[in-house]
Parts: structure tokens; sequence; C-alpha cells
């Protein structure tokens, strides 16, 4: 039996102008630290927006959630646990977490991306290089 789930954790540190006055997390920063889960995700396993784009692809994001349950606050190394769940349709899906320095869940979160090709289309089917890439990784026989 195939795998269906890949995952990557990476850390990042709060910044300064991450934060409102009181040294809080702004809320619209989650979003960009699973982009920056995503980003360490692909370099690792080789799935990255370059990758991506010398493929002939950009894959935009069609949907995101975020859930908070706790602050991250300035100066906080968090650890962004990134997953890659599968899907046959012709897309990705991450789901993500972070977790604070004491390794409290702060937030939950997933992504959907689809295929647009160099020229605009929407791709309805696989791409033949992230085809590849999945049974690389073991996502399919």
């Amino acid at each position: 039996m195939s795998k269906k789930e890949i995952s990557f954790s990476s850390d990042i540190r709060v910044r300064f102008n991450e934060t409102d006055p009181l040294g809080i997390v702004w809320h619209g920063h989650y979003i960009t630290y699973f982009e920056d889960g995503r980003e360490a995700f692909g370099r690792e396993h080789g799935i990255s927006y370059l990758d991506v784009q010398a493929n002939g692809f950009v894959t935009p994001i069609i949907k995101s959630t975020c859930e908070h349950k706790l602050p991250l606050k300035y100066g906080d190394i968090a650890k962004i646990e990134t997953t890659f769940i599968d899907s046959p349709a012709a897309k990705m899906i991450f789901s993500y977490k972070i977790f604070n320095p004491l390794g409290e869940l702060v937030c939950t979160g997933e992504t959907i991306q689809v295929f647009v090709s160099d020229n605009g289309e929407l791709s309805l089917i696989l791409p033949q290089f992230f085809e590849d890439w999945k049974r690389k990784v073991g996502l399919i026989e």
C-alpha cells in the first residue's frame, strides 16, 4: 500500500514587523508562514515553485483556511509542519500545523493549489512531471 501523505518540518523566527504593538503576531502572517512551510517542503522533496515553473506550470492557491489556537510572539522560533495530502485530482493539498517554542499547537490550516499552464489553461489531469514526482516519492506505484 502506498503512503498518502509526506511531511516536512521547518522553523521560522517571528520578526518584529510581523507583530502588533503587544508583540503578538498579526493573524494575516500565518498564511505567509504556511507559504514558508510549502517552500521548505518543496525544496526538501524536489517539488519547489521553481521545479513547477520549469515544467511549464504555476500553482495558484484556490482555497486557504487558517484556525488560530494560541498566539505567537515576537522572537518566538516556531515549528511549521507541512504535510502534502495526496489526491487523484490535478491539485496540490497541503495541511499545516504551527507549534510555539513550548511545542503547543498555535495554528492549523490548509491550502489547495491547482495547475495552470504557462498559457493560462487550467490542467484537469495530472501534469506528467507531477505524476512522475508522486511516483518518485512513493505516493503512486
